[in-house]
């Protein structure tokens, strides 16, 4: 028998013995086909109960051989044995238990499952019952007087009833362990016989079928010939969700849960959290921006087919459009004009006319990415520039569509320079201090206080009241 069986029985035979079922609780228990110290224990008090003392003392004798320190076997022996009317014996049983105390007041059970505390002045008291029994009453009384150093105060008025009738020379009520107490097995170990799952139910979070909570699995479904139909419904409505916004500002991620967009880009949000972050669909890719990033469009969704029409128009500006089937495939171009892809951190596309000059397609770009058009560099087969020749790049447009890459580098604006004139003169002792006369120009380097400037002013630098000065117009330089 397995360690998980013996412990799923002797847990279900103490639950009887709860129920005051014992003779069921004996059946479990003599079912168990190796029982450890603890369960022969049990085995015997059960027998005890039910005042069959021989199988009492069988079970207790194979308690002691699988555990020799188990004090309160050789106690539950003892009483077996003394009920026996072999006194001999179960003075020896009880003579053990002392022993195996080692010289403790008590031994609490608890923690190994048995709500029971032996008391070393409990296992002397009996010792002397025994000795009277025998007739040596002056060992009974020496046995009585050594209970007194290891008596507590639940136990004062048993050693001091039992002295009283020893020189009474009276016999006195044996001290017995309460059989219906058993030891139980390890409750963290019980804990682990439940059944557990461990990855849980499949739930469905998402299905194109309505109202889907099917989670297991089942064979294909046979399908109704000529059965109802219905209008399709366009595939951008399913795929499309949430409230379409358009973004306002940069937003760099700094985790992986979060979305690059920039200024101009139209995502959808799925759902806004009270942390005033928002979960967005961008370029079919999902993530947090910041909401207070974006401005929602307003839009009029009265119906299905409202929807669709204003889906197609927010299409045409990322280059695709939805078929008369719903589904959604890249803009084709009409008339003379070009769709131009640009692969950038993020995709897009521009319109131009077949045959552009470089100027007027970087333009378009430049507008686009909000940037000049010196901080751009195209590429194709080759970096696009001014020099480039444009019919060839337009002779490979394929079906009027053609694809480019984009690189921008980092324009640094150069601060302006800002120049004050002296409205009167200004000398100072102070070294730090900035000497100038009426209608010099300065050029203000920066500025400490609502008081106080720093500039420069016919080779020296220093710090003047700014008061003295006024600004120069742009114009005016």
């Amino acid at each position: 028998m397995s360690f998980v069986d013996t412990l799923r029985q002797w847990d279900e035979a103490v639950t009887c013995v709860n129920r005051q079922d014992f003779s069921k609780a004996l059946e479990i228990f003599l079912g168990i086909q190796e029982p450890n110290s603890k369960i022969y224990f049990d085995i015997g008090c059960l027998h005890l109960l039910d005042q069959d003392f021989d199988a009492a003392e069988k079970a207790f004798d194979c308690s002691i051989r699988k555990d020799e320190h188990l004090a309160i076997a050789f106690f539950q022996r003892g009483i077996t044995f003394y009920k026996k009317k072999r006194y001999e014996e179960s003075l020896a049983d009880f003579q053990k238990t002392f022993k195996t105390l080692r010289g403790n007041q008590l031994i609490d059970y608890k923690a190994l499952g048995l709500r029971y505390i032996l008391y070393a002045c409990d296992v002397l008291h009996n010792m002397a019952l025994v000795e009277a029994e025998l007739g040596n009453w002056e060992k009974a009384q020496e046995h009585l007087t050594k209970a007194l150093n290891y008596k507590t105060e639940a136990r004062f008025n048993i050693i001091d009833k039992a002295l009283q009738s020893i020189l009474k020379q009276k016999l006195f009520k044996l001290v017995e362990f309460q059989s219906k107490e058993m030891f139980k097995p390890n409750k963290h170990y019980v804990a682990e016989l439940e059944k557990k799952d461990y990855l849980g139910k499949a739930k469905v979070v998402a299905s194109v079928v309505p109202q889907d909570e099917f989670s297991g699995f089942a064979p294909l479904q046979p399908q109704v010939q000529d059965g109802p139909t219905r209008p399709k419904e366009p595939e951008v409505l399913r795929v499309l969700e949430g409230e379409p916004h358009t973004v306002l500002f940069e937003f760099i991620p700094e985790t992986s849960d979060e979305l690059a967009v920039v200024p101009g880009n139209i995502v959808f949000v799925l759902q806004k959290g009270a942390d005033n972050w928002a979960n967005v669909v961008f370029n079919e890719r999902r993530g947090l921006v910041p909401y207070n990033y974006l401005e929602r469009l307003e839009i009029s969704l009265a119906s299905n087919k409202n929807k669709v029409s204003i889906y197609l128009s927010l299409f045409s500006i990322v280059g695709v459009i939805i078929n008369d089937s719903g589904n959604v495939s890249e803009k084709q171009s009409t008339d003379n004009s070009c769709i131009v892809k640009v692969h950038f951190n993020f995709n897009f596309v521009v319109s131009v006319p077949c045959g552009s000059p470089y100027t007027m397609l970087i333009e378009k770009i430049s507008r686009k990415l909000n940037l000049p058009s010196s901080a751009i560099t195209l590429s194709e087969q080759s970096v696009i520039s001014a020099n480039t020749e444009m019919e060839e790049l337009w002779s490979r447009a394929s079906g009027g569509r053609v694809t480019l890459w984009c690189n921008t580098k980092e324009v640094r604006e150069q601060p302006s320079i800002i120049h004050l004139v002296a409205l009167h003169s200004y000398e100072s002792s102070n070294p730090e201090d900035l000497n100038f006369q009426q209608g010099d120009k300065i050029k203000l380097l920066s500025k400490i206080n609502q008081d106080w400037l720093e500039g420069q002013c016919n080779g020296n630098t220093g710090i003047f009241p700014a008061s003295f000065v006024e600004e120069v117009p742009a114009n005016g330089q």
